[in-house]
C-alpha cells in the first residue's frame, strides 16, 4: 500500500472534484455555488476587475440577470452613509488567480462575462478544491512529524475530509472562507512548528505572510497566535523561538511591516468605499463575552460540533496520550482550544446561521488531526485498533448521510433540536421516497 499512502492526496482530490462536478456543475446547480455570505466574499472580484465599483451598485442589475430567489442575499451594508461590503476581503484574495483564468477565458472565447455566469462560479468550486489539496497537503506534512507510519496519516487525512463538514464546505458551499482558512492555518501551524525546530529569518517572513493572509480573511481567525505553544513542543524552544525573534529588532520590524501591509489591503478597501479606513460593517452583530454558549457550540442538537462531526469528540481521547507523553502541550492545546471555543461560542448568533454543523471549526481541523493522531497512537491491542478503526470508519458514514440529509432539507439550516433531530437520524431511504418527517421546519421559505 506504499503507493495509496504516497498519493492519499491526489485520491481525496480525484473523490471531491467527481463529487463536486457530479453534484454542482450539471443543469441549473451551478447557480447555488455562490451563496448566501459567499456572495459578499466573493462580490469584491467583480467589482475590481470589471465594474471598477467597490460600492456594488451592480447587485440589483445582477440578481435580475442572474435571478435564485431561493438564496437571495444582499451582503452590502450602510457605513458612515456609503455603501461597502460586509464582508472581508482574504477569501477574494485567495480565489483571485481562479477568477482571472475565468474571465480570462470568457473574455477571449465570447462567452457572457459578467462575473456570474457557469465558467465563474465552477472557476470558483476549483479553487475551493485547491484550497483543500493545499492544506492537506501540508495537513500530512504535518501529520509526518508527529509518526512515521504514513498509513495511519492516510487514514487521518481521509476522516478529516469526509468524516466532517470540511468536504461539503469545499463541494457544496465553496465560496464560503473556511477551506481557504484550512488550508492557511495549516499552512501555518507546519511552518511555525518548522521555525521552532530551527529558527530562521526566511520562515518568519514566511508565517508573516501566513498570519496576514489568515487575518485578512476572517480576522478572529488570528486567534491562532494562541496554539504556538503547543507547535513549539516544549518550553525550552518556545523560549529559543521567541528570543531568536526579539532579539532582531529590525526583524521584528520588517515582519510586523510584512503582516500589516497585508492586513491592510481591508483599510484600503475601506477608505475607497467610504472615505474612512476604520469602519465597523457588521453593525450590531458583534461578540457577547458575558453570554456564551459553549455548551450550545458543542452539544445542541442546532448546531453542535459534536453532534454533525462525531469523529471530533473521539479525537478528544487523544489528551490521554498527551497527558502521558508530554504535559506541556496537553495544557497548551487544551488552553488553546478552550479559548477557541470560548471566543467563538461568544459570537452573537452562536450557531452562525444557516449552515450544516459548526463550520467555524473548520479552520481548526488541523488540531483535531493531531488528536485523532494521538488517539490512534494511544491503541495498545490489535482488537482496540479493530474497534476503535471502525468507530472511526461509522463516522465517515454517518456525515456523510447527515450532508445529504441536509442537501435536500431533511436537516434543517437552523432549526433543528433533539425530536428533530432523532426523528430523521440517517432515515436515508425516504430521501428517494418523498418524505419528509422534518417537513415542519419547512413552513417558511427555503
Amino acid at each position: 500500500m506504499t503507493w495509496f499512502n504516497r498519493f492519499i492526496v491526489h485520491i481525496i482530490m480525484v473523490i471531491v472534484l467527481f463529487s463536486a462536478s457530479n453534484i454542482q456543475w450539471g443543469g441549473n446547480h451551478w447557480k447555488n455555488i455562490i451563496e448566501v455570505d459567499g456572495k459578499g466574499y466573493y462580490a469584491y472580484l467583480p467589482a475590481i476587475f470589471i465594474y471598477k465599483d467597490l460600492n456594488f451598485s451592480f447587485f440589483d442589475s445582477i440578481e435580475q440577470v442572474h435571478p435564485n430567489p431561493s438564496i437571495y442575499y444582499d451582503y452590502r451594508a450602510t457605513c458612515k452613509g456609503k455603501i461597502c461590503n460586509k464582508y472581508f476581503v482574504g477569501t477574494s484574495l485567495a480565489m483571485a488567480p481562479f477568477f482571472i483564468v475565468a474571465h480570462s477565458i470568457a473574455t477571449i472565447f465570447g462567452h457572457e462575462n459578467d462575473g456570474y455566469s457557469k465558467i465563474y462560479l465552477i472557476a470558483i468550486n476549483l479553487a475551493a478544491i485547491f484550497y483543500l489539496w493545499l492544506g492537506l497537503f501540508y495537513l500530512k506534512k504535518l501529520l509526518l512529524k508527529y509518526t512515521t507510519e504514513e498509513s495511519l496519516v492516510s487514514f487521518i487525512l481521509i476522516l478529516i475530509v469526509f468524516s466532517t463538514n470540511l468536504f461539503f464546505y469545499t463541494v457544496r458551499e465553496p465560496s464560503m472562507s473556511h477551506v481557504y482558512s484550512f488550508a492557511f492555518i495549516t499552512c501555518f501551524v507546519f511552518y511555525s512548528k518548522k521555525y521552532f525546530e530551527l529558527p530562521s529569518v526566511k520562515l518568519i517572513f514566511v508565517i508573516s505572510c501566513l498570519l496576514g493572509i489568515i487575518v485578512l480573511i476572517r480576522p478572529v481567525n488570528g486567534i491562532v497566535l494562541f496554539s504556538l505553544p503547543f507547535i513549539a513542543n516544549d518550553f525550552k524552544k518556545l523560549k529559543e523561538g521567541v528570543f531568536f525573534f526579539l532579539k532582531k529588532y529590525w526583524l521584528v520590524f520588517i515582519s510586523s511591516a510584512v503582516f500589516l501591509s497585508i492586513v491592510s489591503i481591508q483599510f484600503v478597501i475601506y477608505k475607497i468605499q467610504t472615505g474612512y479606513f476604520f469602519i465597523d460593517s457588521y453593525g450590531s452583530e458583534t461578540f457577547n463575552w458575558f453570554g456564551s454558549h459553549p455548551v450550545d457550540f458543542l452539544m445542541s442538537y442546532k448546531k453542535g460540533f459534536f453532534i454533525y462531526t462525531p469523529v471530533m469528540l473521539v479525537s478528544l481521547f487523544g489528551f490521554k496520550f498527551l497527558y502521558k507523553n508530554n504535559r506541556f502541550e496537553f495544557y497548551c492545546l487544551s488552553s488553546f482550544l478552550l479559548i477557541l471555543i470560548y471566543v467563538l461560542s461568544s459570537w452573537w448568533n452562536w450557531w452562525y446561521g444557516g449552515s450544516f454543523g459548526t463550520r467555524v471549526m473548520i479552520e481548526y481541523y488541523c488540531f483535531f488531526a493531531i488528536l485523532l493522531l494521538f488517539t490512534m497512537q494511544a491503541i495498545k491491542t490489535r482488537i482496540q485498533t479493530i474497534v476503535l478503526s471502525s468507530a472511526l470508519i461509522l463516522t465517515i458514514f454517518i456525515c456523510q448521510i447527515q450532508m445529504y440529509q441536509y442537501r435536500y432539507y431533511h436537516i434543517h439550516w437552523e432549526n433543528m433540536d433533539k425530536e428533530h433531530y432523532w426523528r430523521n437520524f440517517l432515515r436515508i431511504d425516504l430521501i428517494g421516497k418523498g418524505i419528509n418527517l422534518n417537513k415542519d421546519l419547512l413552513e417558511n421559505k427555503l
